[in-house]
């Protein structure tokens, strides 16, 4: 489902309002799903990046629909700016020069391979998000994760490493799931 350019211009604005409300409150914005057409209020899986300077600044999200999509947008945006682990808090002196990213995620469904050469030949560079398991060992990487880690083989090595395993890791309890992002900025 791709949305229009008035969509996700709202989509961004209310992105934008969570931070600015996480600033001002300390609290993820609260809104009411009547205020928004039917096409925002379907249940999706997102993504929020945040950049300032090109850098990484901040990145939550789901993998899995369990909120409408204007829901999981707001309290993913908080959540990137207030709570992803590997940064401080945004502070207000960040707010002007914020790039903010959303990306809404397909559903994800179970790449087949018989080796680790096969899974890197079905690979699609730019295109796949993958989410990579390996019993309670998980990590997944964004399709925009290719523009840094252009070649299947450092995409996967990365992969393994983010999800906790050695970056030459390989066995055939291996689990990979592929799944595709529309982004918006």
């Amino acid at each position: 489902m791709s949305l229009n350019k008035e969509h996700q211009q709202r989509l961004l604005t209310l992105a934008k309002s969570s931070i600015t409300h996480g600033l001002q409150t300390g609290k993820p914005l609260t809104i009411d799903l009547a205020d928004f057409p039917d096409e925002l209020t379907a249940l999706r899986a997102t993504f929020v990046t945040l950049e300032k300077h090109h850098q990484l600044r901040g990145c939550i999200g789901m993998l899995e629909a369990v909120r409408p999509l204007a829901e999981d947008i707001a309290k993913n945006a908080y959540s990137a700016a207030f709570q992803d682990p590997r940064f401080p808090p945004l502070q207000a002196d960040e707010l002007d020069g914020l790039d903010i990213h959303l990306s809404i995620l397909t559903p994800a469904e179970p790449v087949t391979f018989s080796s680790e050469q096969d899974l890197l030949t079905q690979l699609q560079p730019g295109v796949d998000g993958l989410i990579l398991e390996e019993g309670q060992q998980h990590g997944t990487f964004l399709p925009s994760v290719w523009e840094a880690l252009p070649e299947p083989e450092q995409f996967l090595r990365h992969l393994k490493q983010k999800a906790g395993l050695p970056a030459d890791y390989w066995s055939d309890t291996l689990k990979v799931y592929r799944y595709h992002a529309d982004v918006i900025a």
